[in-house]
């Protein structure tokens, strides 16, 4: 099969990868109703297209914090990417830096910071708060010294959403001989993953807190269960001001969608906010990012730099979102099925595939300069 779409590539992952990873990655929390609704609601905007324009020349370039990106894109941080493709974390990294766009490490993910500014570029850094301050006081400053630019404070993880698919497939509450079973037998099954990832991938550990991780992740299926015992539920907007006095870079708060929050970001000194619901992996049942974005960008987009993840399939999403107010987006399981799909290339292949959708896009509805759309790029009647 020859993927065309980010579709494509999760089927693709589909074959390829354990079903734990797999559901891992696919899935949301709960009955899945929020995950629909990032892919729906995007689906439900119409586009006004407009003819017997010169399109001659297009601009996709944007400015954002002091960089500039190729394309309104960059790639989410998402937990575990090496145990899709082979140190995956540093093959994504790489994929992106050739097209253009910032990649955004996970705290939680399997190749260290350092490693992946050793294999490519210091990344964009996701924070996750942990209890121990001590420890993440020294991540930060792991982080500092690599020279990441820009550091990505999520805040809408305090515990784990419930995630049925990860019970089902055996990725939570799977323990004892009949659960190394289920995960040896899911290997076994899917010969290329194990030659790629678990026979050469290793160390499959967190690597950026490898150190507090101690013998409490062992096994990967140990992750979730140490960030739900780890991660500190007691944070509140007065602790920005510790993650200043540790970060002297932009800071920008992911997890937003409701706009006193929003206001609430700016107030606290934020650079920047990204729209989410994290994917819909956390609370069920809320708004998409799409449908948060308009209200949250009208009420603070001129104070800082408003962006998005959630759904995003297509360029014509990222077009979309850019209309209402997004300056760019970023997308998390379409590089990560790419990168179960395929590694580095298929990463690269679907990133160029965003752009030439977003470039059929902009010519479509007449848009020379992506960084200039407005709402009058769709049809809204």
């Amino acid at each position: 099969m020859r993927a065309a779409s980010v579709s494509d590539y999760r089927e693709l992952a589909r074959r390829r990868l354990p079903k734990i990873f797999f559901e891992y990655i696919d899935g949301g929390s709960y009955a899945e109703e929020t995950l629909r609704r990032n892919v729906s609601d995007l689906q439900a905007i119409a586009l006004r297209q407009r003819v017997l324009r010169d399109m001659t020349s297009l601009d996709m370039t944007v400015e954002t914090l002091g960089q500039t990106l190729a394309m309104p894109v960059g790639l989410s941080p998402v937990g575990m990417a090496g145990m899709y493709g082979r140190r995956g974390e540093v093959q994504a990294s790489k994929a992106a830096t050739a097209a253009g766009v910032p990649f955004c490490l996970s705290t939680v993910g399997v190749c260290s910071v350092e490693e992946v500014a050793r294999g490519s570029v210091a990344p964009w850094f996701q924070l996750y708060m942990l209890k121990d301050r001590g420890y993440l006081k020294d991540l930060l400053g792991r982080a500092r010294d690599l020279g990441c630019p820009v550091l990505v404070f999520t805040v809408d993880l305090p515990t784990p959403g419930a995630r049925y698919r990860d019970v089902r497939s055996g990725f939570t509450g799977s323990s004892g001989v009949a659960g190394a079973l289920n995960q040896a037998w899911d290997g076994i099954t899917h010969p290329a993953w194990m030659w790629d990832v678990w026979a050469h991938g290793r160390p499959h550990s967190l690597g950026s807190v490898a150190g507090a991780l101690g013998q409490q992740g062992r096994r990967v299926t140990d992750f979730l269960g140490w960030v739900a015992r780890n991660f500190d539920r007691s944070v509140t907007w007065a602790d920005l001001d510790w993650v200043r006095q540790h970060w002297d870079g932009p800071i920008v708060i992911k997890g937003v969608l409701d706009v006193e929050d929003a206001r609430e970001a700016v107030r606290c000194g934020a650079q920047g906010l990204v729209v989410s619901n994290h994917g819909g992996r956390q609370l069920d049942g809320v708004r998409s990012s799409i449908s948060a974005l308009p209200r949250i960008a009208e009420a603070v987009g001129a104070d800082l730099e408003v962006y998005m993840d959630g759904g995003i399939r297509s360029g014509l999403d990222v077009l979309k979102a850019v209309a209402l107010g997004a300056k760019a987006c970023f997308v998390g399981r379409a590089w990560a099925w790419a990168l179960g799909a395929g590694g580095e290339k298929a990463v690269a292949q679907m990133l160029a595939t965003l752009r030439s959708e977003l470039a059929v896009a902009m010519i479509l509805t007449g848009c020379t300069k992506v960084s200039a759309a407005g709402r009058d790029l769709l049809d809204l009647d």
